[in-house]
């Protein structure tokens, strides 16, 4: 999540500066470093961020790549900078190929700052590919991109879980383009593949134009019929809940929250803080406890607080969700259970 949210603030720079930025120069420093740096990497430590990255190539001298980042004094990842209005195309990256080849790294990065396009070796090993294994928008980010970005980042980078996952990956974005385009505008082929299945007639060429309708409608119809099940389903599950609240309402008009309930809650937000946004941070109180939850989730327990009755105690949880309650003789004490609160947003984060 955490990620998600700084790659969506850059989307956001990205967006209100992009008409201000006039060169190549200028997206590397707005737009490209900020990215390098959200991957963990210092950019102004040139043991990690190699910028003018140069190696001598044949009779080629000099010729350069923007960045290299390093890891155990090794390039893992070698990046080409471009203006965010230039389109990206391989072709006119001559110097990511040659890089790749003669480098020991297995990634290339092809970037305008907007859209980001990673290459390795999948088709002929030390070539780099002439299609990405992994490409997004930043300005059009989605959660299942995240979790592969998030594979480069300095704390999780494992080349050989990205080699493995690459071909699954770049395959897998193939066929999803391949059937979009289908669903949109449906190739002959598909219409007799198709077609051939429903009809027993001959194939004509009129019989495969009048399908090439009627496969249309069906794809559309297929996929509102899913959108409708799936919000139908949502919203079962939200009256569901509606009830659930109501009756929970009842009992939360018996319930009155305490000063030094709050005062323990500031405490713990004081300690999570270090971790992830207050916003992140949500309490709800109880006829039994005072529980205080990640991201407002009854799922994300991160503790509870028994603190009206003749003695105290603080219930933290485990990384299987077991509850270990221990007591406290004042709500100061909640100070010395900070690994444990932090343990559990690291498990819930993970």
């Amino acid at each position: 999540m955490e990620l998600y949210n700084q790659l969506k603030g850059l989307a956001d720079k990205v967006e209100s500066l992009k008409d201000k930025i006039h060169n190549e120069e200028s997206t590397k420093h707005a737009f490209i470093l900020p990215f390098i740096q959200i991957l963990g990497y210092d950019a102004f430590n040139p043991l990690e961020v190699v910028p003018e990255f140069t190696a001598d190539i044949g009779t080629k001298k000099g010729e350069k790549v923007d960045y290299a980042i390093y890891q155990n004094g090794e390039p893992i990842l070698i990046i080409e900078c471009k203006h965010w209005e230039a389109d990206l195309n391989v072709h006119n990256s001559g110097q990511l190929f040659r890089y790749f080849h003669v480098t020991k790294t297995r990634f290339a990065l092809l970037t305008n700052g907007v859209v980001y396009k990673f290459y390795t070796d999948l088709d002929a090993t030390n070539k780099m590919d002439e299609k990405p294994f992994l490409e997004f928008d930043i300005t059009n980010i989605k959660e299942s991109i995240v979790k592969e970005i998030e594979k480069f980042h300095k704390s999780k980078f494992d080349i050989n879980k990205i080699v493995n996952n690459a071909s699954t990956l770049k395959y897998t974005t193939a066929i999803k383009n391949v059937l979009e385009g289908e669903m949109i505008d449906p190739s002959t082929d598909m219409v007799k593949l198709l077609t051939g299945k429903v009809y027993n007639g001959r194939l004509t060429s009129n019989v495969v134009v009048e399908f090439e309708e009627i496969i249309k409608k069906a794809f559309t119809q297929l996929i509102n019929e899913k959108v409708n099940f799936r919000l139908n389903s949502a919203l079962s599950k939200e009256e569901d809940n509606q009830k659930e609240e109501t009756t929970e309402e009842i009992e939360v008009s018996k319930i009155e929250t305490t000063q030094e309930e709050l005062e323990a809650y500031s405490i713990v937000l004081a300690i999570l803080r270090r971790k992830i946004p207050k916003e992140r941070v949500t309490h709800r109180d109880t006829q039994s406890y005072f529980g205080i939850l990640l991201d407002d989730n009854n799922r994300k327990p991160i503790c509870r607080l028994h603190l009206n009755g003749g003695v105290k105690y603080i219930s933290t949880f485990t990384e299987e969700k077991k509850e270990v309650k221990e007591m406290i003789n004042s709500i100061d004490d909640i100070y010395n259970y900070e690994n444990q609160l932090l343990k559990v947003i690291e498990f819930y984060e993970n």
